[in-house]
């Protein structure tokens, strides 16, 4: 273990637990790690560690988990610790300015997506909604504003056809994991890090994902349909209606032709729900109730008959 640098690390879900376990095994000696509170999970609504305070408990680290940063009483749980620099990799929290300056070093952000495109909460889901076909790691110096910090490094990552949010996560964690072993190993080297302002044009937003953006628009083309599904697997979910029962579809795959009024199931059998939309169709090939499990399209069938011109997206009449 490198003493002498400390290594604070601040973050929430799995995507975050994969780079602060590259830092552990980097040997880099981390003693605080800051996450969000424990959260009600579950149909029981138990509370759950998140994922990073998993892994920091698991390896006898210090984790604190202030519910806001806003106040002295948050902040002085972080500050009362001596650190040479923060990591901070999908976090939850906007970090105030105070806590920007406190390290040595100050704060170095691990974003998924390649600044300025999609700075915010969903970087991930928002490229694969808007159909990118390449996105990637950014690693950069925290300032004030939202993303817009200098640029460490960025190391592009191209996005596969059949990507979904959780598959491109776990390569951008990955990727990440990597460059901020590397970033770190310099930093505690030279201590300076070269880095350059973000570019001023391409700049675009990624906010949190809403409730109603979860709701499959069979009126759109069925590309644009089957981009919703993946980028909301494995959370919130894509989301339709039958018969006024709120139904989630985890698995599809556009159809290209001529199929009838968007919405309208035109077949379904093992292979798949055939489900037309503006332009196309969409196959729905894994789909789960309200309450059920995650069912393929020929086991959901077998308890739930669907005829040819029933519509998703309705009401019960």
């Amino acid at each position: 273990m490198a003493e002498g640098f400390r290594v604070g690390f601040a973050g929430t879900p799995p995507f975050a637990a994969t780079i602060l376990a590259a830092i552990l095994d980097g040997g880099f000696d981390v003693p605080l790690v800051v996450t969000r509170p424990d959260a009600a999970q579950g149909r029981g609504l138990k509370l759950r560690p998140s994922a990073v305070k998993a892994l920091a408990t698991s390896r006898g680290l210090a984790v604190v988990q202030p519910p806001t940063l806003r106040d002295e009483k948050g902040r002085s749980e972080l500050t009362a610790h001596s650190l040479d620099v923060l990591v901070v990799a999908a976090y939850g929290l906007i970090l105030p300015a105070p806590l920007l300056v406190w390290p040595r070093h100050g704060c170095i952000n691990v974003h998924a997506s390649l600044l300025p495109r999609w700075r915010g909460a969903a970087p991930i889901q928002r490229a694969l909604l808007e159909g990118d076909v390449e996105t990637g790691i950014s690693v950069m110096h925290m300032d004030a504003g939202l993303d817009t910090g200098a640029l460490i490094a960025v190391d592009p990552l191209p996005i596969s056809p059949r990507e979904t949010a959780g598959s491109l996560s776990e390569k951008l964690a990955a990727a990440g994991a990597r460059r901020i072993v590397a970033v770190l190993s310099q930093l505690r080297k030279s201590g300076r890090l070269d880095e350059h302002q973000q570019p001023t044009t391409g700049v675009s937003y990624a906010p949190k994902i809403g409730r109603d953006e979860a709701t499959i628009d069979w009126n759109a083309s069925a590309p644009a349909a089957d981009r919703r599904v993946r980028a909301l697997d494995p959370s919130p979910g894509a989301t339709t209606l039958l018969d006024g029962e709120t139904l989630k579809i985890w698995r599809a795959e556009p159809a290209t032709g001529r199929f009838g009024a968007p919405g309208t199931i035109v077949r379904a059998g093992r292979d798949g729900i055939v489900v037309a939309c503006g332009e196309g169709a969409l196959v729905a090939l894994e789909l789960q109730r309200a309450g059920g499990k995650r069912l393929s399209a020929a086991a959901f069938l077998a308890g739930h008959r669907l005829a040819a011109g029933t519509r998703f997206g309705a009401a019960r009449g």
